[in-house]
């Protein structure tokens, strides 16, 4: 499903075996799109992504990952390589990045080809698509250096596994912790506009203003 927003859409993929959410983002005038947190893991997943981009006469600018765990990597370097872009998180995901590979052992699952983040990204950054302004919101917990991409304009946040429908992020993996993660909703999140819709790692998307009456962890 497509959703279109005022200035830009937003294209959803569910992939691999831990039903991560993939994302591309393109700017309805120009076409110029983002890669963020491509998840797929075999030939066949990211054919899917190269067959939509090829479709909708897109052009690949950027791969971004929210945050660097197992099931959001998997399609790194082959999106990469495809169309010669670099990956940016933010720097304190480089040791979650290093660790794939024992991760993968850890859940029995395929290993992620290696990739090196080429640029970093940092609390209140602005990165520009064409003209639509994305911020970004720095909200660890889940992990080290979970990012979000805020789009004040057309009012929508990729947040990765950080906030979902009536849930949260995990935080018992290596460098999660539960307090912070609390914190970074409350203190990055919530202060959104309530209509702001939410894009998360795993499930259907929310809103702000959902979240702030129903979910049982992080009330508004």
């Amino acid at each position: 499903m497509v959703t279109t927003k005022i200035m830009t859409s937003i294209k959803s993929f569910c992939f691999n075996l831990f039903q991560e959410n993939t994302y591309i983002i393109w700017n309805n005038a120009t076409k110029n799109c983002w890669i963020i947190d491509p998840g797929c893991m075999n030939e066949q997943e990211q054919q899917k992504v190269f067959n939509f981009i090829e479709t909708q006469q897109l052009n690949p600018v950027r791969l971004l990952n929210t945050h660097c765990h197992l099931d959001h990597i998997y399609g790194n370097k082959p999106v990469a390589e495809k169309y010669g872009l670099q990956l940016g998180i933010h720097q304190e995901e480089v040791k979650i990045l290093n660790a794939a590979g024992l991760s993968a052992r850890m859940f029995g699952a395929p290993v992620p080809e290696e990739i090196e983040p080429s640029y970093f990204l940092e609390e209140n950054d602005f990165i520009d698509l064409d003209g639509v302004s994305f911020k970004v919101l720095f909200t660890p917990g889940h992990s080290p250096g979970s990012i979000c991409f805020y789009n004040e304009t057309d009012k929508y946040c990729i947040v990765g596994d950080v906030l979902f429908s009536r849930s949260i992020g995990r935080t018992d993996l290596p460098y999660g912790d539960y307090d912070t993660l609390i914190d970074s909703i409350r203190a990055k999140l919530y202060p959104l506009d309530e209509l702001t819709e939410i894009y998360n790692g795993h499930g259907i998307p929310t809103s702000i203003a959902q979240e702030k009456r129903h979910n049982p962890f992080v009330r508004g």
